[in-house]
Protein backbone atom coordinates (compact mmCIF):
# COMPACT_ATOMS: atom_id res chain seq x y z
CA UNK A 1 0.00 0.00 0.00
CA UNK A 2 2.90 2.34 0.66
CA UNK A 3 4.11 1.93 -2.25
CA UNK A 4 0.83 2.45 -4.38
CA UNK A 5 0.73 5.70 -2.81
CA UNK A 6 4.36 6.67 -3.16
CA UNK A 7 3.68 5.77 -6.35
CA UNK A 8 0.41 8.30 -6.96
CA UNK A 9 2.29 10.91 -5.29
CA UNK A 10 4.74 11.14 -7.63
CA UNK A 11 2.65 10.79 -10.92
CA UNK A 12 0.54 13.50 -9.55
CA UNK A 13 3.73 15.87 -9.00
CA UNK A 14 4.21 15.41 -12.47
CA UNK A 15 0.62 15.11 -14.63
CA UNK A 16 -1.98 16.15 -12.60
CA UNK A 17 -4.65 14.66 -14.77
CA UNK A 18 -4.33 11.47 -14.86
CA UNK A 19 -3.83 10.32 -11.31
CA UNK A 20 -6.73 9.99 -9.51
CA UNK A 21 -8.24 7.68 -12.65
CA UNK A 22 -5.31 5.48 -12.70
CA UNK A 23 -5.33 5.24 -8.50
CA UNK A 24 -8.85 4.21 -8.51
CA UNK A 25 -8.09 2.10 -11.65
CA UNK A 26 -4.89 0.36 -9.22
CA UNK A 27 -7.46 -0.41 -6.38
CA UNK A 28 -6.37 2.44 -4.55
CA UNK A 29 -9.34 3.45 -1.65
CA UNK A 30 -10.40 6.45 -2.57
CA UNK A 31 -9.46 8.66 0.82
CA UNK A 32 -6.21 7.70 0.13
CA UNK A 33 -5.97 8.04 -3.39
CA UNK A 34 -7.27 12.21 -3.07
CA UNK A 35 -5.00 12.64 -0.11
CA UNK A 36 -2.55 10.90 -2.35
CA UNK A 37 -3.05 13.13 -5.21
CA UNK A 38 -3.39 16.64 -3.28
CA UNK A 39 -0.10 15.52 -1.25
CA UNK A 40 1.50 14.79 -4.73
CA UNK A 41 0.19 18.07 -6.19
CA UNK A 42 1.00 20.49 -3.84
CA UNK A 43 4.11 19.65 -3.02
CA UNK A 44 5.00 19.16 -6.67
CA UNK A 45 4.34 22.35 -7.71
CA UNK A 46 6.20 23.60 -3.92
CA UNK A 47 8.80 21.62 -5.28
CA UNK A 48 9.40 22.88 -8.50
CA UNK A 49 8.31 26.41 -8.20
CA UNK A 50 10.82 27.16 -5.65
CA UNK A 51 13.52 25.21 -7.80
CA UNK A 52 12.68 27.03 -10.90
CA UNK A 53 13.10 30.30 -9.00
CA UNK A 54 16.44 29.37 -8.18
CA UNK A 55 17.63 27.71 -11.40
CA UNK A 56 16.46 31.39 -13.05
CA UNK A 57 18.35 33.04 -10.66
CA UNK A 58 21.63 31.16 -10.91
CA UNK A 59 20.74 31.69 -14.44
CA UNK A 60 21.22 35.47 -14.50
CA UNK A 61 23.82 35.31 -12.19
CA UNK A 62 26.13 32.91 -14.45
CA UNK A 63 24.84 34.09 -18.23
CA UNK A 64 27.48 37.31 -17.61
CA UNK A 65 30.23 35.32 -17.00
CA UNK A 66 29.61 32.38 -19.15
CA UNK A 67 29.78 34.52 -22.56
CA UNK A 68 33.20 36.72 -20.94
CA UNK A 69 34.09 32.98 -21.21
CA UNK A 70 33.32 31.85 -24.21
CA UNK A 71 36.65 32.25 -27.13
CA UNK A 72 35.62 35.62 -29.95
CA UNK A 73 36.43 33.33 -32.76
CA UNK A 74 33.46 30.58 -31.21
CA UNK A 75 31.12 33.61 -30.63
CA UNK A 76 32.05 34.93 -33.98
CA UNK A 77 31.45 31.37 -36.08
CA UNK A 78 28.19 31.04 -34.26
CA UNK A 79 26.86 34.23 -34.85
CA UNK A 80 27.66 34.41 -38.78
CA UNK A 81 25.70 30.65 -38.97
CA UNK A 82 22.47 32.47 -37.60
CA UNK A 83 23.54 36.27 -38.56
CA UNK A 84 20.77 37.16 -40.72
CA UNK A 85 21.72 39.56 -43.44
CA UNK A 86 20.07 42.80 -43.86
CA UNK A 87 19.57 44.72 -46.91
CA UNK A 88 18.65 48.01 -45.66
CA UNK A 89 19.16 49.40 -42.41
CA UNK A 90 15.19 49.13 -40.96
CA UNK A 91 14.14 45.73 -40.31
CA UNK A 92 10.45 45.42 -40.89
CA UNK A 93 9.25 42.74 -38.51
CA UNK A 94 6.85 40.44 -39.69
CA UNK A 95 4.87 38.76 -37.05
CA UNK A 96 3.35 35.48 -38.00
CA UNK A 97 -0.12 33.96 -36.82
CA UNK A 98 1.75 32.03 -34.30
CA UNK A 99 3.03 34.71 -32.42
CA UNK A 100 -0.13 36.68 -32.86
CA UNK A 101 -1.82 34.02 -31.05
CA UNK A 102 0.87 33.49 -27.92
CA UNK A 103 0.74 37.63 -27.69
CA UNK A 104 -3.63 37.06 -27.58
CA UNK A 105 -3.02 34.72 -25.33
CA UNK A 106 -0.58 36.29 -22.45
CA UNK A 107 -2.53 39.36 -23.05
CA UNK A 108 -5.82 37.54 -22.74
CA UNK A 109 -5.20 35.19 -19.84
CA UNK A 110 -1.72 35.30 -18.67
CA UNK A 111 -1.71 34.82 -14.99
CA UNK A 112 -5.11 32.90 -14.47
CA UNK A 113 -5.11 31.36 -17.72
CA UNK A 114 -1.44 29.79 -16.06
CA UNK A 115 -3.62 28.92 -12.86
CA UNK A 116 -6.20 27.21 -14.22
CA UNK A 117 -4.61 25.17 -17.11
CA UNK A 118 -1.81 23.91 -14.74
CA UNK A 119 -2.79 21.07 -13.36
CA UNK A 120 -5.50 19.76 -16.19
CA UNK A 121 -3.89 20.95 -19.65
CA UNK A 122 -0.11 21.38 -18.57
CA UNK A 123 2.14 19.67 -16.79
CA UNK A 124 2.77 21.02 -12.81
CA UNK A 125 6.54 21.25 -13.50
CA UNK A 126 6.15 23.37 -16.63
CA UNK A 127 3.03 25.84 -14.83
CA UNK A 128 5.36 26.26 -12.37
CA UNK A 129 8.46 27.07 -14.63
CA UNK A 130 6.19 29.75 -16.04
CA UNK A 131 4.61 31.06 -12.65
CA UNK A 132 7.88 31.39 -11.41
CA UNK A 133 9.40 32.44 -14.42
CA UNK A 134 6.70 35.37 -15.41
CA UNK A 135 4.68 35.44 -12.16
CA UNK A 136 6.74 35.55 -9.01
CA UNK A 137 6.17 38.94 -8.40
CA UNK A 138 2.87 38.29 -7.60
CA UNK A 139 2.30 38.30 -3.86
CA UNK A 140 -0.54 35.24 -3.77
CA UNK A 141 0.82 33.34 -7.04
CA UNK A 142 1.50 29.85 -4.35
CA UNK A 143 -2.00 30.23 -2.73
CA UNK A 144 -3.68 30.60 -5.74
CA UNK A 145 -1.88 27.94 -7.43
CA UNK A 146 -2.71 25.36 -4.31
CA UNK A 147 -6.86 26.19 -4.40
CA UNK A 148 -6.72 25.44 -8.36
CA UNK A 149 -4.95 22.30 -7.64
CA UNK A 150 -7.59 21.57 -4.52
CA UNK A 151 -10.49 22.86 -7.29
CA UNK A 152 -9.59 20.23 -9.48
CA UNK A 153 -8.97 17.04 -7.49
CA UNK A 154 -12.74 18.21 -6.19
CA UNK A 155 -13.55 18.36 -10.28
CA UNK A 156 -12.01 14.72 -11.11
CA UNK A 157 -13.48 13.47 -7.47
CA UNK A 158 -16.95 14.54 -9.14
CA UNK A 159 -16.43 13.08 -12.66
CA UNK A 160 -14.88 9.58 -10.54
CA UNK A 161 -18.14 9.50 -8.70
CA UNK A 162 -20.48 10.31 -11.78
CA UNK A 163 -18.85 7.83 -13.68
CA UNK A 164 -17.31 5.27 -11.25
CA UNK A 165 -17.36 2.21 -14.18
CA UNK A 166 -15.22 3.86 -15.81
CA UNK A 167 -12.40 3.82 -13.21
CA UNK A 168 -13.43 1.12 -11.69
Amino acid sequence: MIVKIAHIVLLASVKYIVTLPYAMMIGMEYKYAILAVLAGGIGGFLFFFYLSKGVIFEIKCIWPRLCKAIPSGFKNRFNSLFRKKKKNSKVKRIFSKRSRRIVHFKQSYGLWGIIIATPVLLTIPLGAFLASKYYSHQKHIVLYMILSIMGWAGVLSGLVHLFPNIFL
